[in-house]
């Protein structure tokens, strides 16, 4: 009875609805004054504004979620510096060093830098000091002394060094051994005198002199005839005579990554900064190096800057001449190729300094900067060109060394300078932590598969029914040709180490039938990209750069 009485208390009691339309609240309704309201079809939409506008507010919202993805991957100028640019020595430095630090200057930023190079001595403008640093000096020394004499090679696996490939040498005149042993670190090299054993040592002993980590006991030889090309294209895998370098222009007033890659036109100053470098060719039927640009269909744009110097071959991704996408603020057509580059050179018009990290790029670990100096009477005269050079901290200093002033009156020397600069500092930027680890694990596959194939092509030498015909493998053989440069290499390497031992060397035998694997799509693929190779060149943007890296735990992915 208390609870029905409780009901009947609880019926008159009025419950507040409120509505709001477009900002406009309306008075408080009780529950029976909604009920008394017309019917749903004789009522009017309580908002006033049109289904049309909502629509477009929706892509208004939308467009500024997506303009904040595109700002958060730039590069903020430091606002003081929009303002009042820092000066020392009474001019603008050619590069400021980022917010967070982690790059290295050349000259350094608080060094003074007279701009009057017609009053004052310079110091390292011998074009003799200018050598060009050697990318693996050892490279070549199978070729040199093992290619023209009688010798063996032997291969093992060993429990804690991996696969182990030793080759060995008789000098008689000299009574002499030589031996390389390479391991999946390095190759070591060395000469014993015969002197020192007292019988003819063996395959272990030899290695053991080398390396005293090698616990192998056995070691099997190798009998197949086409042994030496197969070692030489592992041990020359580092050695390359192509290069390719990006080169930005950056404009007056150009602070962001944006700005410098969307610049279209060319000046006669940039135009002539261009011939100083080299020759401007057009890319169809362009039969030298091409550095991944198409010379068949113009995708990558009519023409490009190249050059010969010293027997190396270098091909510039001048930006200016690469395709230019409206609407596309990264221009990753551009990028494609100069965030690919591992150096870049800067050549700017004015005097608005480049932050060394502006750029945003997994591969670009140096800058060399130049900026033509004006007379101080006429402007148009030219006074010589002014050159920094900046790179991550973990890229050692590389040669030649700038002179004091860093500043260049005569074309031919800066070219000579520039280029040998830009050949050292690629040379140079291998030996940082990034790319070190990508070639450890580039070496690592190469050689694995150098070990499985001479034991495979060994056995069929000897007569083994199981390996009687083999799939040839070319995976390692084109490591030799060079023309694809530090990727390409490791691209290869993925390829041939993602390959199972079967495919690479040994067919399957199944009920005493030799199978072999048919040729896959994937398989296709590779060849296709062999001969085109750009249509495997990644992008070094973000998600893809990443996943480059992350292939030294997952060599699958290329």
């Amino acid at each position: 009875m208390d609870e029905e009485k409780r009901n009947i208390k609880l019926l008159p009691r009025k419950t507040s609805v409120t509505l709001e339309t477009c900002g406009r609240a309306e008075p408080d309704l009780s529950t029976r004054d909604v009920l008394a309201l017309p019917a749903a079809r004789d009522a009017k939409p309580f908002c006033s504004v049109s289904s049309n506008q909502r629509v477009t507010e929706l892509f208004e919202i939308i467009e500024k979620l997506q303009g904040s993805r595109i700002d958060e991957q730039r590069c903020v100028f430091p606002p003081p510096l929009k303002t009042q640019l820092l000066k020392i020595g009474g001019e603008v430095p050619l590069v400021l060093p980022p917010k967070l630090g982690g790059y290295w200057l050349d000259p350094p930023l608080d060094k003074l830098v007279d701009m009057s190079p017609c009053t004052s001595p310079q110091h390292g403008l011998d074009p003799a000091c200018y050598d060009i640093l050697e990318r693996d000096s050892d490279a070549k020394i199978y070729r040199e002394f093992f290619g023209s004499l009688y010798h063996h090679t032997f291969i093992a696996v060993d429990a804690s060094l991996g696969p182990l490939v030793l080759s060995v040498c008789l000098e008689g005149e000299a009574q002499r051994i030589r031996v390389i042993l390479r391991m999946m670190e390095c190759s070591l090299h060395g000469v014993f005198s015969l002197t020192l054993f007292h019988n003819v040592p063996s395959a272990v002993e030899l290695a053991k002199r080398l390396c005293e980590n090698v616990t192998v006991t056995r070691f099997e030889a190798v009998s197949y005839l086409k042994a030496p090309e197969l070692i030489i294209a592992f041990d020359e895998h580092r050695v390359s005579s192509n290069f390719k370098f990006g080169i930005l222009l950056q404009k007056e007033g150009q602070f962001t990554e944006e700005d410098i890659l969307s610049n279209t036109e060319e000046t006669q100053e940039f135009q002539e900064f261009l011939s100083i470098l080299g020759e401007t060719v057009q890319l169809q039927g362009f039969t030298g190096f091409r550095g991944g640009l198409d010379v068949s269909h113009g995708q990558t744009g009519d023409d490009a800057v190249v050059t010969s110097f010293q027997g190396r071959h270098i091909m510039f991704h001048v930006a200016t001449k690469l395709p230019f996408t409206e609407g596309d603020p990264q221009q990753l057509q551009r990028k494609r190729h100069i965030g690919n580059d591992i150096v870049a050179l800067v050549y700017q018009e004015g005097k608005t300094p480049f932050i060394s990290d502006i750029i945003s790029s997994h591969f670009l670990h140096c800058f060399l900067v130049v900026r033509k100096i004006r007379g101080e009477q006429d402007q148009r005269a030219s006074g010589g060109y002014q050159v920094c050079v900046t790179a991550r901290d973990d890229v050692p200093p590389f040669g030649p060394v700038l002179p004091d002033p860093p500043i260049f009156t005569d074309s031919s020397l800066l070219r000579q300078f520039l280029l040998t600069k830009l050949i050292n500092a690629e040379i140079t930027c291998y030996k940082a932590e990034r790319f070190s680890r990508l070639e450890l694990r580039t070496r690592s596959s190469l050689l694995e598969g150098l070990q499985n194939e001479l034991s495979a092509r060994s056995q069929c030498m000897l007569g083994d029914p199981s390996s009687m015909t083999l799939p040839s493998c070319d995976g390692l053989r084109g490591v030799s040709e060079g023309s694809g440069g530090f990727i390409e290499n490791f691209k290869r390497a993925i390829r041939v180490r993602s390959h199972s031992f079967d495919t690479l060397c040994v067919p399957k035998k199944i009920g005493g039938i030799v199978s072999h694997r048919p040729k896959t799509a994937y398989a296709e693929k590779d060849d296709e990209s062999e001969k085109n190779p750009d249509s495997t060149v990644p992008v070094v943007e973000n998600s893809e750069s990443a996943d480059l890296e992350n292939q030294q735990c997952s060599h699958e992915e290329s």
